[in-house]
């Protein structure tokens, strides 16, 4: 696939992302509010409560704690919910960037086969050169022995249309050089210094990638390379030091 049509498949992906990044940044804010306006209404029932302990039932100060306490979880709620909001938003960007890895990915492998397929053209080109020069050498050689042949025997005439023979020969034009194709060599992309790594290999997420069935492992997702995987495996899989560990158990 050419280097474009990667490019605007990749556009097209993206184009809805800005919206969506807006959309749950604006919920994360108006969750924010909230919890600013709970804040101050605990404040406020706070100072009532301590102010007017003395004076307060027990009745009106068990309203009181009780409103406090409902109030404390509803900021908790509205905490929560942000949580994930931010834990979806940051999976809606990484899930872009790991096509964008499989994409250039993709187009290494295809510029390195075509690289592959010109240095064979430009190799088996520069062959055929070498036989071709190889025969008109013989041809060459042999044309000189013959116009040697015909001036021993003495005959000019003879000896007038060799050379002219073998001056044809001597003075062919040469082939015409076919140009070596050099792709252009792929960018190493800068790694943001604190996008998380994974893997036995410690690097970022690219590629397909599988996640450890063990809950405790420290790792959790591994590239399909590096752990020797093609396809996906059925039913539970355990990294090799998870695996490692639980043959010792």
């Amino acid at each position: 696939m050419a280097a474009g049509m990667y490019l605007e498949h990749y556009l097209d992906s993206i184009e809805n992302l800005p919206f969506e990044l807006q959309r749950n940044f604006n919920l994360m804010r108006d969750l924010d509010q909230r919890t600013e306006d709970l804040k101050g209404q605990i404040d406020s029932l706070a100072k009532e409560y301590t102010s007017n302990a003395r004076t307060l039932s027990s009745d009106q100060k068990l309203s009181l704690l009780r409103q406090i306490q409902q109030s404390y979880s509803k900021c908790k709620e509205f905490g929560d919910d942000k949580v994930q909001l931010a834990m979806q938003t940051y999976e809606m960007v990484d899930k872009h960037i790991r096509r964008l890895d499989t994409d250039l990915a993709r187009f290494e492998a295809d510029l390195k086969e075509k690289q592959i397929e010109s240095t064979d053209y430009d190799s088996t080109s520069s062959k055929g050169k070498k036989v071709d020069s190889r025969q008109k050498e013989k041809k060459a050689a042999k044309t000189r022995s013959k116009v040697k042949s015909s001036d021993e025997d003495g005959s000019p005439k003879s000896a007038q249309k060799k050379v002219k023979l073998f001056q044809q020969g001597e003075f062919t034009a040469p082939a015409s050089n076919f140009g070596n194709v050099h792709p252009s060599d792929v960018l190493d992309m800068p790694v943001d210094p604190n996008e998380p790594t994974y893997c036995l290999c410690h690097q970022v997420s690219y590629g397909e990638m599988i996640g450890c069935d063990n809950t405790d492992c420290s790792i959790e997702w591994f590239h399909f390379a590096c752990v020797g995987l093609t396809t996906k495996p059925r039913g539970k899989w355990y990294c090799p030091r998870c695996s490692q560990d639980r043959k010792r158990k």
